[in-house]
């Protein structure tokens, strides 16, 4: 059975030569669109592929070009930062499906890249996954086609390879074969016919051979393909029948309620309060690039003769276990449905249709379910968003191409609805989604589902005991920070180098961290992928040095170890040898923390065992460096410490209340590695200036009271002071303020052939810019060091400290 996309082949009897294409590659999250459409329409003379919507399948154009007979194929793109069990299955099957749009097959294969795409290892791995999808030979009929705006000649382009370890290893497996296209500039036809040349030349080296396809496989897909949408029509079918029974109960007598309480949940990226927004038909709640839900919130409004109260709730991360997210987290998700008591009529579990709904997701949505009694799926509607990405297919298709959907259907008893985002005036696709609500109701025994009342007031009364701790943390902190600053008033210290030594588990954001510090890429990042099995680990401790005006700043990461477990033999030996590379001692130990992530009791556990070897005098030298700050948005660091439980509690307390926030999206920002220099130095001023040395060990005590043993007991006397002050009976404060807003709209953009994206990369200069503004600030103060005094030197409370100029006096 012949696919009716395909381009037929007319043998050897045409009189022009042919030349066969196919467009592949994928779309980075901020960065510009590959303009991979955009290029087979430029390759063809003729707008074929629609450039304003995402390419959901693969479609093959044909035209006389330059004397030959040109046929172009445009494929689904995929996630550069996802693997290929996280591409949609009917995207998988589209690319495969690609090469047999033009039998006999594929002269080239293009991949598409924009000239400014950064490409970090994890894109590799994503490449090699997705490039599984055809034969192991698709290497040597490939040709790297790079797109840009403006004219890139060939002196530009080897410039940027030269510096793009990544490309330079891409180009080597397709014989350094690459061509650019100035996509505003389609008028110049040479630049297609300079490409044609460049092809027929990878032939010629092929000697004539094109890529081999299997008729056998092409005949395989088509069959899966028709399989799929056989069973979609009958679940369709299906659908249509139940709806209309329920309806005739409605229209029989039984009258839905005029006000509906509907809870979202759902993982985050979702494009869940983006569907809220699309609900309520107006921005109820706020929508930006990072993560802003932190609590839940409820918005009103009306539509029609119907009013709506609807809960927007904090998403979890796709791929994490339960266990994996935070206390806060959990809490808040479970309090959504006590946010419009009685109960909710229905509780609309968002899946976005950008990704695979994979075994790890699957895995998430089930355990994160479970916060709710099992009766939730009675009265539960999955809502699919992102529409736009199913393009020609359908959600029927979609659903029987995955098993895991599949699943989800028969939970919630084949309930489900897509949205349009995109389409935030269609208002047909929100009453349609009322009327599935008012048919689920009209089916179900109980009315909405029931709220446990006692179960709330042990919600509320949690929340409040948190924010009392909270605030008795900043407080804490604030004490320590004016009575030091008073204690060390006037002494000072010539400070010429910085040691640091990073240490935490995998994934914790600790190459993010020594990054961020050093406003440069030079740790590798493992990324928080965890589906990137092939992934290599840091097995050894990395050290990287770097100059800040006249002060070296030396930055030692240590090898993570898996969460929830016991820190193996191995790295305890690692730990130790990170005090020697970096002699004659760290002057800080930044004990990583991802907020993003559950802190455990095997977390703390472990962290205690790696710095247990080096005596109990090493806490004085340890600080807790707190990463994804902008998981916390406006909330306050201490409600996260607080509402995480005791186990983070207590190595907040055994590090003296020193801590630091992060942000890892915010790159080229010099405020917060200027205020962890600070809190560094600050550490430094009251350690006497003494860094930490492996024999400096409790219990190695000399029979003769020297001046740094004096210097150890007076601070054994401040410390003694802090924990008095630490246990002063709390006072009155105002209650913290927050906002609610979740993290939809940008993360997942539109991956139509060439949509643009709002972000761009991040800035070499402002990096730059940035690295020198915090070598000049630390030529002058660790120079002519003293103890600084204030929350803002001592606590980082706030999120925001990513975003906010400190004043100090050399701003």
């Amino acid at each position: 059975m012949a696919d009716e996309r395909a381009v037929p082949s007319s043998g050897h009897s045409h009189d022009s030569p042919e030349l066969r294409i196919v467009l592949i590659g994928g779309r980075e999250l901020t960065g510009d669109p590959s303009n991979k459409s955009l290029s087979g329409n430029i390759i063809l003379g003729q707008n074929v592929f629609d450039t304003s919507r995402r390419s959901a399948q693969s479609v093959a154009g044909q035209q006389e070009v330059h004397g030959r007979r040109v046929t172009v194929v445009d494929t689904p793109g995929w996630w550069w930062h996802y693997p290929l069990e996280n591409t949609p299955k009917l995207d998988q099957i589209e690319i495969q499906n690609s090469v047999h749009l033009c039998p006999p097959g594929p002269h080239a294969f293009l991949l598409v890249f924009h000239h400014s795409f950064f490409l970090p290892q994890i894109f590799i791995s994503s490449l090699k996954e997705h490039l599984k999808l055809f034969h192991k030979d698709v290497f040597n009929h490939t040709i790297v086609l790079f797109t840009a705006e403006d004219p890139w000649d060939e002196k530009n382009v080897e410039t940027t390879i030269s510096e793009w370890s990544e490309m330079q290893w891409i180009l080597e497996q397709c014989g350094n074969r690459k061509h650019v296209f100035c996509v505003s500039n389609r008028e110049d036809s040479s630049q297609v016919e300079a490409l044609f040349e460049k092809i027929e030349a990878m032939v010629a080296a092929n000697r004539g051979r094109h890529y081999p396809i299997d008729r056998a496989h092409g005949n395989a897909l088509r069959e899966e393909m028709k399989a799929i949408s056989d069973r979609a029509s009958k679940r369709f079918d299906e659908v249509q029948t139940q709806r209309r029974k329920l309806r005739a109960l409605i229209e029989g007598g039984k009258t839905p309620p005029a006000h509906l309480r509907l809870v979202m949940v759902g993982a985050q990226w979702s494009a869940k309060s983006s569907a809220g927004n699309t609900i309520l038909r107006k921005k109820a709640f706020a929508v930006h690039h990072r993560r802003t839900t932190m609590s839940c919130e409820i918005n009103h409004g009306i539509l029609g003769e119907r009013t709506l109260a609807v809960v927007d709730s904090p998403g979890w991360f796709y791929n994490h276990t339960l266990q994996d997210t935070s206390e806060t987290d959990k809490h808040e998700v479970e309090n959504s449905v006590y946010m419009c008591t009685p109960g909710p009529h229905a509780v609309l579990l968002v899946v976005g249709l950008a990704a695979a709904f994979n075994t790890s997701y699957h895995r998430a949505v089930q355990e994160h379910m479970s916060l709710f009694r099992d009766d939730v799926w009675k009265h539960t509607i999955v809502l699919f968003t992102r529409g736009d990405w199913l393009g020609v297919k359908t959600v029927e298709e979609r659903i029987e191409s995955e098993e895991g959907l599949q699943w989800l259907m028969k939970k919630c008893g084949n309930r489900y609805h897509v949205l349009d985002n995109m389409k935030h005036n269609d208002e047909m696709q929100v009453q349609d989604l009322l009327e599935k609500i008012e048919e689920m109701w009209a089916g179900n025994e109980d009315p909405h589902y029931k709220v446990d009342p006692d179960r709330e007031a042990q919600l509320e009364a949690r929340k409040e005991a948190e924010g009392k701790l909270a605030r008795r943390i900043r407080k804490t902190t604030e004490r320590q920070s004016r009575i030091l600053g008073k204690l060390f008033e006037g002494e000072r210290l010539t400070i010429t180098d910085l040691r640091i030594v990073l240490l935490g588990r995998e994934e914790s954001g600790k190459s993010m961290a020594g990054n961020k510090i050093f406003f440069e890429e030079i740790f590798e990042r493992i990324w928080v992928k965890k589906e990137f099995q092939d992934q290599r680990r840091t097995e050894k401790c990395v050290k990287h040095e770097g100059n800040f005006g006249r002060i070296n700043v030396a930055v030692v990461e240590t090898p993570g170890w898996p969460a929830d477990t016991t820190a193996p033999v191995w790295l305890k030996e690692e730990v130790l040898r990170s005090v020697s590379m970096c002699a004659p001692g760290p002057h800080v130990f930044l004990l990583v923390v991802p907020i993003s992530k559950a802190f455990t009791e095997e977390d703390h556990k472990a962290l205690v065992e790696l710095l247990m070897p080096f005596g109990e005098r090493v806490w004085r030298h340890c600080m807790v460096l707190f990463t994804w700050g902008d998981w916390l948005n406006d909330r306050l660091i201490e409600e996260h410490i607080a509402g995480e439980g005791k186990s983070l509690q207590r190595l907040v307390e055994k590090c003296g209340y020193r801590y630091h926030v992060l942000n890892c999206h915010v790159f080229g920002n010099h405020f917060p590695v200027k205020l962890l220099f600070q809190k560094i130095i600050d550490l430094i001023t009251w350690n006497t200036g003494q860094c930490f040395t492996a024999g400096d060990k409790q219990g190695n005590k000399q029979s003769v009271l020297t001046e740094e043993e004096w210097n150890r007991r007076e601070q054994d006397l401040i410390n003694r002071m802090l924990r008095a002050f630490g246990n002063e009976p709390e006072e009155p404060t105002q209650p913290f303020v927050k906002r609610g807003a979740s993290l939809d709209g940008a993360f997942i953009p539109s991956m139509s052939g060439d949509a643009p994206s709002e972000f761009g990369n991040m800035s070499d200069l402002w990096r730059e810019a940035s690295r020198a503004k915090v070598s000049e600030w630390l030529k002058t103060r660790a120079g002519n060091s003293d103890v600084t005094s204030g929350i803002g030197s001592m606590s980082a409370s706030a999120s925001h400290v990513d975003e906010s100029p400190l004043p100090d006096e050399n701003d």
